[in-house]
């Protein structure tokens, strides 16, 4: 509080003293009384004349650079209040203005500002200092102003003492939006939050990601660049450089860093769209300079110039490449321009610009349109700034378009609302007041209706947020050359509220086109089925492309990650733009593999059928019958059947019953298979045993129709529980990467393997049994042939282990089925195919008497070797086994002639009579 008091009393001190000012109305630009002020604040000058590098006195300096733009916009806002005053709005009472020239520097209108807070109606200007403002009357009610943010922001925490309400109609600095600091300040413009947002929106669409942004050593530069930055990270947009130039073309070093940004630009040669957040004077000598170093860029132009006639006219600018802006949203403003016209007319007491107009005019009288602005600039270079006692020519209306030539609509129709939001504002206060009383109301009184004020223009209803700020919404403005003259046409229209640009002609559409096929990006960008591989620059716009890997793809230019397919459905492959579907695989009838696989088995059954053909015609035969019986053979051949046929269950797709049916049917068919050759094998080993404890063993163990209902009830009773509690079904296997395999599930790992191990342990009894009688006679040796069958299925299900386990895909199926087959073909050749082969092809050795002999020779070999054994026996042993009197040590049941014990193994091989030769053999030979 301390530092406003003394900051307020210097320049009080400054109003008094400072040269060439005589009287504080000396600052006074244009003027005209009424009875409500209204102030304004106007760059009209671009700087102050100053022979020193800084003051070295406190005094205000003559302002230079008379600026059209800005004496355009001060034109609009007495204009606008005219048009109030000429209006019913406000019945009675009028408007009046306070116009102050800003000449671009703060301290200037810091001093305009003091003015503003002067006590009303005092004969000396002071500005009291108070604790309570609520009752003081200052000279103006409300100011309108300034344009350029930093101006505003210094303006603003000056009458923010007061809350005088101040209305900008350009000032965009997004931290103006924040009330707690400038509480008295409003605007009839956007944030710069939505053009930074609108530029980072244009930028990404239009496929750029590499640029530069210039930008002032000021506030608002600072601000505009911390906003888009934050815009342009949200976009994926990079900037490569940020240069800053001075805010104030008075500062010495200006020129040294405009050709420091512009030699930035040169080196960046990727970069081709640069953003520019400059003031028009700035601009415009960035452009001259640019235009000699033939850069040839994409500009992107901020409201501050994006319209301004005074750079579109710089000679040979379209050298300079494309320039795409942001601008207000432009309304009527015809009435403005019937205003120009007839300007000459308007009375130029109390307005010093417009007397400085006319005597610039007057020494350019002789300079074309396209040169008028140049030459009205240096004239203003050298001469005092107003000259209002100069006999002055005013007659200028041949000249009036040109004024409206350099007219930017878009900031004349801001200045009106910022007229008009005051002017209805003061029609709602003034309702219960007499505001032809000065004294009617404070300027507090008057922002209070003026924030929630809302007002028709054109057609369309306006209001202040709650930050204060009117969003009127931007026009996307292109540069284009007709007729040797550069133009300012609008491209589209930028909806704040949906972030989306609204383009309606043809033409503005192939202008965007045309803009996006200018590159500007640091690397080249990545084609659909790739990825960015951001590489170790600090920028991510940096970056290798590398493709897809497998099972992912992107369907876009310069994605930064690859998506991920649906890994249950979907797949692709490496590069890839999209996902494909899986195709759903099963081991198909009409698969090769399967076909093979399925002609084998019919093959197996083939097989099958003859053998049962050959064994029913050679019933009687020695060999037939030494198989066991007729009636075991068939269940034998029957098993054999049913495994064949359970292989076509593992071909096709897979559906409940079959998954179920497979495991179930083949598992009971092949256990009852085992479980008659492992009767047949017992009955061999009884038959051909000469040990009498083991073959009394064997008698009482060997019951065949009990052991082939056992065994294969066994195995029913765990098909069942696996059934019932855990059965198969149908699953779907996604773990491959490009198909989907349909397959049966077993439904229980340890149920499949109870199965399997059951009759692997069936086989391993068998093989045991049919071993121990692998020696008997060659032409009728089954259990040598049952011991190579045993072995065949271990071997086949020993390697199946391992393979199934390591198999996945549609072929799993077809593991098993080779495995069925071979365990099926084995047992089948090893059973049936010799004896097939000795009832075929050795018809002499399948009668009874060669059947007889081979058994005579067999057990007369065995006989005598087991008489010795038991010699020994005898002799070591006096409690041994009761033996005929000479009988060469056989056992007492056995005949004592070789012949007879021949005749006896031949019956109880041939007869299939369960148990060894009896004690009455003679009998039983009488019945061979």
């Amino acid at each position: 509080m301390a530092l406003l008091i003394v900051l307020i009393t210097c320049l009080v001190i400054i109003l008094a003293t400072s040269q060439p000012c005589q009287t504080p109305d000396d600052f006074v630009a244009a003027s005209s009384p009424g009875h409500i002020m209204i102030g304004g604040l106007f760059a009209i000058h671009e700087k102050m004349l100053s022979s020193e590098d800084y003051p070295r006195r406190p005094e205000i300096q003559k302002c230079v650079g008379f600026d059209i733009s800005m004496f355009l916009q001060t034109l609009a806002m007495i204009h606008s209040i005219e048009m109030i005053n000429n209006s019913t709005l406000l019945s009675g009472v009028k408007l009046g203005y306070e116009i102050y020239d800003t000449c671009t520097e703060v301290t200037v209108a810091m001093v305009a500002a003091l003015r503003f807070l002067s006590k009303f109606n005092c004969s000396r200007e002071i500005v009291e200092v108070k604790c309570n403002y609520s009752s003081y009357m200052p000279r103006v009610k409300a100011v309108i102003g300034a344009g350029y943010s930093e101006i505003s922001m210094a303006v603003s925490r000056i009458l923010s003492l007061q809350l005088m309400p101040q209305v900008s109609y350009e000032s965009t600095a997004e931290i103006l939006s924040n009330k707690i600091r400038f509480p008295s300040f409003l605007r009839t413009v956007p944030s710069d939050f939505y053009q930074t947002k609108a530029m980072a929106h244009l930028i990404q669409k239009s496929g750029w990601n590499w640029i530069g942004i210039i930008t002032t050593d000021d506030d608002y530069g600072r601000l505009a660049l911390s906003t888009f930055v934050l815009q342009a990270v949200a976009n994926n947009v990079c900037i490569a450089f940020k240069e800053v130039l001075p805010a104030f073309l008075s500062d010495d070093t200006i020129e040294n860093r405009i050709n420091q940004t512009l030699e930035k630009i040169v080196a960046e040669a990727h970069v081709n769209v640069i953003v520019v957040f400059l003031g028009q004077f700035h601009v415009f000598s960035l452009f001259r300079k640019a235009i000699k170093m033939n850069i040839n860029k994409v500009w992107i132009a901020s409201d501050n110039w994006s319209t301004a006639i005074k750079i579109t006219t710089i000679p040979n600018i379209k050298r300079i490449g494309k320039v795409v802006g942001f601008t207000f949203g432009k309304g009527d403003v015809s009435s403005f321009q019937s205003f120009l016209q007839n300007l000459h007319m308007f009375p130029s007491d109390h307005n010093k610009p417009l007397n400085e107009y006319a005597m610039l005019l007057s020494a350019c009288a002789h300079v074309k349109d396209s040169d008028l602005s140049q030459c009205i600039f240096n004239h203003s270079q050298g001469s005092l700034a107003y000259m209002a006692n100069k006999a002055i020519d005013r007659n200028f209306s041949l000249r009036n378009d040109f004024l409206w030539n350099y007219t930017e609509p878009g900031l004349v129709h801001s200045i009106q609302l910022a007229v008009f939001a005051l002017a209805h504002a003061l029609q709602d206060l003034c309702q219960a007041r007499d505001c032809q009383n000065p004294n009617a109301f404070q300027p507090w009184e008057l922002l209070d209706v003026l924030k929630n004020v809302t007002f028709m223009d054109g057609g369309k209803s306006f209001h202040f947020d709650v930050h204060g700020d009117m969003n009127t919404g931007y026009d996307v403005v292109f540069w284009k050359e007709v007729n040797g003259h550069m133009t300012i046409t609008k491209m589209a229209q930028y909806d704040l509220k949906n972030d989306v640009f609204i383009i309606t002609d043809q033409e503005t559409k192939n202008e965007f086109r045309n803009l996006k096929q200018i590159q500007s990006k640091c690397s080249k960008e990545c084609s659909p089925g790739q990825m960015k591989k951001t590489t170790r620059s600090q920028h991510t716009c940096c970056y290798e492309c590398v493709n897809c890997p497998e099972n992912h793809y992107s369907n876009q230019t310069d994605m930064d990650h690859c998506l991920l397919c649906d890994n249950k459905t979907h797949w692709a492959p490496v590069k890839s733009t999209r996902c494909f579907e899986k195709e759903v695989e099963y081991l198909s009838w009409s698969d090769a593999l399967a076909i093979l696989l399925l002609a084998l088995s019919l093959l197996g059954v083939v097989f099958v059928l003859a053998v049962g053909i050959i064994f029913t015609r050679n019933l009687g035969t020695p060999v037939v019958k030494s198989s066991g019986g007729l009636t075991v053979c068939y269940v034998i051949l029957l098993c054999h059947v049913l495994s064949f046929a359970s292989t076509g269950l593992f071909v096709g797709e897979p559906q409940d019953f079959t998954c179920k049916a497979r495991q179930a049917l083949f598992g009971v068919s092949f256990t009852l298979c085992i479980a008659c050759i492992l009767t047949k094998s017992l009955k061999i080993l009884l038959a051909f045993s000469f040990d009498p404890k083991l073959q009394s063993f064997l008698k009482c163990l060997y019951r065949p129709v009990p052991i082939i209902l056992t065994c294969t009830g066994i195995q029913v009773a765990i098909c069942t529980l696996w059934l019932v509690f855990a059965a198969p079904t149908v699953a779907e296997n996604v773990s491959l990467p490009r198909v989907i395999i349909l397959e049966c599930e077993e439904g229980s790992v340890l149920a499949f393997g109870t199965m399997q191990g059951y009759i692997a342990v069936l086989a391993f009894v068998c093989f045991l049994f049919a071993f121990q009688g692998r020696k008997l006679p060659e032409n009728y040796n089954e259990a040598k042939f049952i011991t190579f069958g045993m072995l065949i299925y271990f071997i086949a299900w020993v390697t199946f282990i391992p393979v199934y386990a390591t198999t996945s895909g549609k072929y799993l199926p077809a593991v098993e089925i080779i495995v069925i087959l071979i365990s099926n073909y084995g047992i089948l050749c090893c059973t049936f195919f010799p004896k097939c082969y000795v009832i075929l092809c050795k018809q002499d050795a399948n009668t009874k008497s060669a059947f007889l002999q081979t058994v005579y020779s067999y057990s007369s070999h065995s006989a005598g070797s087991l008489a010795m054994s038991h010699a020994s026996l005898d002799s070591a042993n006096s409690n041994g086994t009761a033996t005929n009197p000479g009988s060469g040590g056989q056992p007492a049941a056995w005949p004592q002639s070789k012949e007879l014990q021949a005749q006896a193994f031949a019956h109880v091989v041939t007869e299939n009579v369960p148990g060894a030769p009896n004690t009455r053999p003679r009998k039983r030979i009488a019945s061979i």
